[in-house]
């Protein structure tokens, strides 16, 4: 079948258009990258039969030599392949290399460190939620809320979402007080108990609340030991 007879809600570029690339198959994701097929044999066919060949795991290890042996991949199509596959490699070396030189957290001081330059002459409260990988190492910061901190307004939603999207293992809860004086309201603490409640049903550890003073901080889980 040719892929101008496929209807169109069903062709890779179209499917692609509409659901974006984590709905394609691997396949399709192939037919999009060698946009054209061969006599008689569809892009994604071509494709499929190169993912069969060679494995999904081994096809960005091939050679050129050994890609131009499956029929319908001539020298143009594997050097696409391979250029993809050099973007990966360059792309995971860089993100790693990102990651190194990222600030650990190992206490509720290098949370002030990081933080106190941001927010000392803020005259509005920030709250941020500070997402982690499992090594301690900040993957983001992602401004949640700004004006006085509001149990009912900071909703686990607005928490956790951006916890997901980043695939933290950790968070740790980070706001500000202009008056300088770091230690916790009443609304703080409420604030503090319903997010650690929260994250427990999802399975995201909220590993301290750091609230940021003029010139010193208070500390969630220090005042729970």
């Amino acid at each position: 079948m040719r892929i101008q007879d496929i209807p169109k809600q069903g062709r890779p570029r179209e499917r692609f258009l509409e659901k974006g690339a984590e709905a394609l198959s691997d396949a399709e994701l192939f037919a999009i990258i060698l946009r054209t097929g061969t006599v008689g044999e569809n892009v994604v066919d071509v494709a499929n039969r190169l993912i069969n060949e060679y494995g999904l795991e081994n096809l960005f290890e091939c050679s050129l030599k050994e890609l131009e042996k499956i029929k319908g991949i001539g020298p143009g199509k594997a050097m696409q392949i391979l250029a993809i596959a050099e973007l990966g490699k360059r792309y995971n070396r860089i993100k790693k290399e990102v990651i190194e030189k990222r600030s650990r957290i190992t206490c509720a001081r290098d949370v002030f460190n990081y933080f106190n330059e941001k927010l000392k002459e803020e005259k509005q409260e920030h709250f941020y939620v500070l997402l982690l990988n499992s090594q301690n190492y900040i993957i983001k910061e992602q401004l949640i809320t700004k004006g006085i901190l509001d149990a009912s307004i900071i909703h686990p939603r607005e928490i956790f979402k951006p916890a997901i999207k980043n695939s933290a293992a950790k968070i740790i809860l980070v706001h500000n007080h202009p008056s300088g004086d770091p230690n916790p309201s009443e609304e703080d603490l409420e604030v503090t108990e319903k997010l650690v409640e929260a994250g427990k049903q999802i399975d995201i550890n909220i590993i301290d609340h750091v609230i940021i003073g003029r010139d010193d901080w208070w500390d969630w889980r220090e005042s729970k030991s």
